[in-house]
């Protein structure tokens, strides 16, 4: 049986590893922190830091039970985080809905981005049922800066939440 062809993410990311012996360090720190300078070296942060299911995780990540998080704007730190959460089956039957006819901004049938995406389920009261909250009010898009903030994780070596993690 033969293996698919490395991907260019696959690539980068196994020079990076051996470069600054990625793998040992987070063996004798727990995790290991990396700039998007030192990623850039290599390969574009966007397209090497951003996974948004473990499907597209890098093989050397997949193999290591590894995820990568964003800790400032520039930073990033890699453990053996418990990163995604695989939704349980849910046979409910599916429920059609649509958008409000008075909004023209948004168009079903051109949802182009995932920005686009949130808003139309907003906009058609998806997420105001899944939160539970008919109040809801979308506010603020975009890029922003979250502050600083801690945040508990559980790592999947040993199953047990990682200690109070903070930058």
């Amino acid at each position: 049986m033969s293996s698919s062809p490395k991907s260019l993410n696959d690539i980068a990311w196994e020079q990076l590893f051996s470069k600054y012996d990625i793998l040992n360090q987070i063996d004798a720190n727990g995790r290991y922190k990396i700039s998007a300078t030192q990623i850039k070296g290599f390969r574009e942060p966007r397209l090497m830091a951003k996974f948004d299911h473990t499907i597209n995780l890098p093989k050397i990540f997949s193999d290591n039970q590894l995820a990568i998080l964003p800790i400032t704007r520039g930073d990033y730190v890699i453990s053996h985080f418990n990163a995604y959460h695989k939704f349980e089956d849910n046979n409910a039957p599916i429920r059609r809905v649509s958008l409000p006819t008075y909004i023209q901004s948004l168009d079903s049938n051109n949802i182009p981005s995932e920005a686009i995406a949130l808003n139309c389920a907003v906009a058609a009261g998806i997420v105001a049922e899944f939160l539970q909250d008919e109040d809801l009010v979308s506010t603020v898009s975009g890029r922003m800066g979250s502050g600083t903030f801690d945040f508990n994780i559980t790592n999947t070596k040993n199953n047990t939440p990682c200690q109070k993690i903070f930058w």
